[in-house]
């Protein structure tokens, strides 16, 4: 028997787990609405006429702060999805008549808010966390909180079935919750489409593009990038001063370079997140020193919490040629009016996601995007 893609199965009811919910959360409601509209779009394409698949919810605030979940609508017996942006900074709420920011601490409570506020009668809870929460707090060094393992444990503890999550930062903190479904998904494919659909003149081979991993910890997602495109792959390491902290971390010295050559190469630099965005950089203005070509970089969350103006020069100055950031988070309009930077939309991809696991397909065959590139290099190579 052929294999059926989980769009083409997605509304046989005889093989689907339950009737298909989404929860938007405050803060990914734009994500939610591309999402629902490739549901939508399969549902019309077999014969199932469906306006849309998003359940109705908020979580209000009390004037001292409290907040409640609330549902819309029935979700009994449904297979349920929740889709949550714990690092939208843009959202806010009133307290004691003063404006504040929510944290990650806020969209995380308003989950479980909203998972209590199923009362049990879901079939399943499914969590779509692309950005996990405490994620960078994974690890436990002296007396430190381990947030993320906590975290895990606790959606858990709430009747949470599985848990989807786009480029972790240490995908290993699953082993708090072995007996949970927990996909973590690299978006490999959609970015080598953006990059090749943004720069069409790039030549990926290897008298013309280089991969470099930003540092050790970003090895095995370069690598990758490497192999499917037959490229070399070089290599920053970061010398620190660990007998200080600056802002929770210990601060860079110095960025040393391993690899090959990068004289009038153009370079693919990837990552998992651009935060104040002074790694990348530079490591952008070593490589200009190293005579590389242009420079590409990407990370899965660009969020540039130091702000825009240094990339702004650089990019004017020539050293960054280009940035592509997902939308699994929140980009400001600032950021998506540059110039230099390039959206990859991974909408269908967790659409793809929802489908699978509302019908039991196996989801190994849609995290491995070996022939989808194969294909995608065919047709960009001619």
């Amino acid at each position: 028997m052929a294999e059926v893609k989980p769009s083409e199965m997605i509304f046989n009811h005889e093989d689907c787990v339950a009737p298909l919910s989404l929860i938007a959360m405050q803060g990914c409601r734009e994500l939610g609405i591309k999402i629902d509209r490739h549901l939508t779009r399969w549902a019309a394409n077999s014969g199932r006429s469906c306006d849309s698949f998003i359940v109705d919810s908020e979580c209000p605030r009390f004037s001292s702060g409290d907040a409640k979940g609330i549902i819309h609508s029935s979700i009994r017996g449904d297979d349920l999805f929740v889709l949550v942006d714990v690092g939208n900074y843009s959202c806010t709420y009133k307290m004691f008549g003063h404006e504040n920011v929510m944290s990650p601490d806020d969209h995380y409570q308003d989950l479980k808010r909203i998972i209590q506020a199923t009362g049990g009668k879901a079939h399943r809870v499914n969590v779509i966390m692309p950005i996990l929460y405490g994620g960078r707090q994974h690890r436990r060094n002296y007396r430190e909180s381990l947030d993320c393992a906590v975290a895990l444990q606790e959606l858990r503890s709430m009747g949470v079935a599985n848990i989807i999550t786009f480029d972790a930062h240490d995908s290993r903190v699953q082993n708090a919750v072995p007996l949970m479904g927990f996909d973590n998904v690299i978006p490999y494919y959609q970015v080598l489409k953006a990059l090749f659909n943004n720069v069409p003149d790039i030549k990926p081979d290897q008298d013309h593009l280089m991969i470099v991993s930003p540092d050790e910890g970003a090895m095995s997602r370069n690598m990758f990038y490497a192999s499917v495109l037959g490229v070399d792959l070089g290599m920053f390491y970061k010398r620190r001063d660990y007998s200080t902290i600056v802002n929770g971390r210990n601060p860079i010295v110095a960025h040393e370079y391993l690899g090959n050559s990068v004289d009038g190469m153009d370079v693919f630099i990837a990552d998992d997140i651009i935060s104040s965005g002074e790694s990348m950089l530079d490591i952008a203005y070593e490589l200009k020193k190293r005579k590389a070509r242009n420079i590409y970089a990407y990370a899965t969350y660009a969020i540039f919490t130091g702000g825009l103006d240094s990339f702004d020069k650089a990019y004017n100055d020539g050293v960054i040629s280009g940035v592509f950031g997902t939308n699994l988070t929140y980009r400001s309009e600032e950021l998506k009016s540059r110039n230099w930077f390039y959206e990859v939309d991974v909408s269908k991809y967790i659409a793809y996601f929802i489908a699978a696991l509302n019908h039991d397909v196996s989801v190994s065959k849609i995290i491995d995007p070996h022939l989808k590139i194969e294909n995608l290099l065919k047709r960009f190579r001619g």
